[in-house]
């Protein structure tokens, strides 16, 4: 999800592997192996580095799905859902849900809501 998303990114500003890597100062070797999802995202001063390439705007739509690409391919929940106590409520009963029966289409919608309003 994450090296996709990056990979798509460098790809229409038409950068090279390399030359990205050289921007923000990584090894095109690993970082190769982050954008096939081998590797998990690289740090938060890395990311900084990598929205400066890519013209990506802090707080701008592109910078948030970044971080959370980020911290999801890393398996970890993003802080803005650990810090909204009603979101973090429903956390247990939608992994039970996901995990043994399919949510309805009303309890997806209902979490996006909360987790909308949680960016806002």
């Amino acid at each position: 999800m994450f090296g996709e998303f990056v990979k798509k990114m460098r790809l229409e500003k038409d950068l090279s592997l390399r030359e990205f890597c050289r921007r923000i100062d990584e090894d095109p070797s690993n970082w190769s192996k982050i954008e096939r999802g081998i590797l998990n995202p690289p740090k938060e001063e890395t990311l900084a580095k990598i929205a400066e390439v890519l013209d990506i705007k802090k707080d701008s739509e592109q910078w948030k799905k970044l971080i959370d690409l980020s911290q999801i391919s890393s398996a970890t929940i993003p802080s803005y859902i650990m810090e909204n106590k009603e979101v973090l409520n429903y956390l247990p009963a939608f992994f039970r849900t996901v995990e043994s029966v399919k949510p309805t289409k009303e309890e997806i919608e209902s979490l996006i809501e909360s987790l909308k309003k949680t960016r806002e």
